[in-house]
C-alpha cells in the first residue's frame, strides 16, 4: 500500500500484510513547540493525500498561535505542512505498533500523542475479535511509557466494504469502555470519535480519505486538543517577538501563513498573530516552524524568504543594537521595500536607514 496506488478491499488487504513500506525518514523537524506524534498507520501517514490529516491540523494550530512540533521517525508532506514528523506506517496492525511503541517514544518524547490504529485488522482480517484488547494492552504500553502524555484514542474512520464496515463498527463500539477504564485508574486518555465526523463519501478508494475528508479529520483531531489545557499549549506559546520596522511601523510578517519554502515575507499591520512572532533560536529566526533565509549567494536586491530550517549560514542573523537584521553569509540587511501593508522585505547593502531598522516587541 503506498501514495497514489488505488486497489480493491480484497487486494489492498493482503498487500497491508507488508511490513516497512514507509519511505525513508528523513532529519527531523523541529521548532522548540509542544510535542505531538501523530501515531498509526497510512492514514496518519496521509496514503492517497500525502500529509494527510496532519496538513490541516498544521494549519489550524500555527494559524491560531499554537506552538506545536511534530514528531515521529517518519517524514513526509507536502510544503503546505510546515512540519513533516510522524508515526504513520502502511499496512501497520496494533500489534506491530505495540512492538516498536517503547522505542519511538524514548526517541522523541511526546507531550501529547494522537492515535488512530485497527484498520489494518480488520482489513487483514488479523484476529478482530481480539482487537479491542490489543488496542488496551497498546494505551498501557504508551502510559507505561509515557506516563506525563496525554493519549488521544480515536475511533477508526468508515470503511466502505460492508462486512468490514461492520467489524470497524463492532471494534469501535469497545473503545469507549476500554479509554473510560483508563481514565479511571488516573491516565490520561481521551477518546475521539473519528468514526462520526467521516462518511464513505469522503472515502478515495473506499479506506483512505480524500483531501477534504482528511480536513474533517484535522478539525475533529483540532477541536479535542483545544478541549484538554496543555496537550497543545496556549495560543501564541509559540513565543516569540514581533519585529517592527521602524520606517513603516509595520510588522515582519509571513503572508497569509504561507509556509511554504521561498515565501517571501512581508510588512503588515501589527496584529500578533503567530505569523508575525519570531524566535530566536541561537542565531536563526523562526516563524511558523520555518526559517528566514537568504538565498545562498545573494546579492543586494535579493529577495528574503522562509524555508525549511537547516542551520546553515544563510539562515543565521546578527540582531544589531542599531536595529539593524543582518545576515551572517551575505552580510546583507534586511529591508522593507516600502511602508504600505505587503510592501515586500528584501536583503540589501546595510545602511543603517529607517526601513533597516526592526525594533522587536
Amino acid at each position: 500500500m503506498h501514495t497514489g496506488r488505488r486497489l480493491a478491499a480484497t487486494a489492498l488487504a493482503a498487500a497491508l500484510t507488508v511490513i516497512g513500506l514507509a519511505a525513508p525518514a528523513a532529519a527531523a523537524e523541529s521548532n522548540g513547540g509542544t510535542r505531538v506524534m501523530p501515531l498509526g498507520d497510512s492514514i496518519t501517514e496521509g496514503t492517497q493525500v500525502p500529509g494527510g490529516y496532519r496538513i490541516g491540523l498544521w494549519q489550524r494550530l500555527a494559524g491560531a498561535g499554537y506552538r506545536v512540533d511534530l514528531v515521529g521517525t517518519q517524514y513526509n508532506g507536502p510544503a503546505a505542512l510546515g512540519d513533516h514528523d510522524h508515526e504513520g506506517h502502511p499496512g501497520w496492525r496494533i500489534d506491530q505498533i505495540d512492538a516498536n511503541i517503547g522505542g519511538w517514544l524514548s526517541a522523541t518524547t511526546p507531550r501529547t500523542v494522537l492515535l488512530h490504529i485497527g484498520t489494518n485488522d480488520i482489513l487483514q482480517n488479523y484476529n478482530v475479535p481480539g482487537a479491542p484488547n490489543r488496542l488496551s494492552a497498546l494505551i498501557d504500553r504508551i502510559t507505561a511509557s509515557a506516563p506525563t502524555a496525554d493519549v488521544f484514542v480515536a475511533t477508526i474512520i468508515p470503511l466502505a466494504n460492508q462486512n468490514q464496515a461492520a467489524a470497524a463498527r463492532t471494534f469501535n463500539a469497545a473503545l469507549p469502555g476500554i479509554v473510560q477504564a483508563k481514565v479511571n485508574a488516573g491516565k490520561r486518555v481521551h477518546l475521539v470519535d473519528m468514526h462520526a465526523a467521516l462518511t464513505t463519501a469522503d472515502l478515495i478508494d473506499g479506506i483512505h480519505p480524500t483531501a477534504g475528508g482528511y480536513d474533517k479529520m484535522a478539525a475533529t483531531w483540532y477541536a479535542a486538543l483545544r478541549a484538554v489545557p496543555g496537550t497543545i499549549g496556549e495560543p501564541g506559546s509559540g513565543g516569540g517577538q514581533t519585529l517592527v520596522g521602524a520606517a513603516s511601523g509595520r510588522c515582519l510578517d509571513v503572508p497569509n501563513g504561507n509556509t511554504a519554502n521561498g515565501t517571501q515575507p512581508i510588512v503588515w499591520d501589527c496584529g500578533g498573530a503567530a505569523n508575525q512572532r519570531w524566535t530566536a533560536d541561537g542565531r536563526t529566526l523562526r516563524a511558523l516552524g520555518k526559517c528566514l533565509d537568504s538565498p545562498t549567494g545573494a546579492a543586494s536586491g535579493a529577495r528574503a524568504q522562509i524555508w525549511d530550517c537547516h542551520g546553515g549560514t544563510n539562515q543565521q542573523w546578527t540582531l544589531g543594537t542599531d536595529g539593524t537584521v543582518r545576515g551572517v553569509q551575505s552580510g546583507l540587511c534586511l529591508e522593507a521595500g516600502g511602508t504600505a501593508n505587503g510592501s515586500a522585505v528584501v536583503l540589501r547593502t546595510c545602511t543603517g536607514a529607517a526601513n533597516q531598522r526592526w525594533s522587536r516587541t
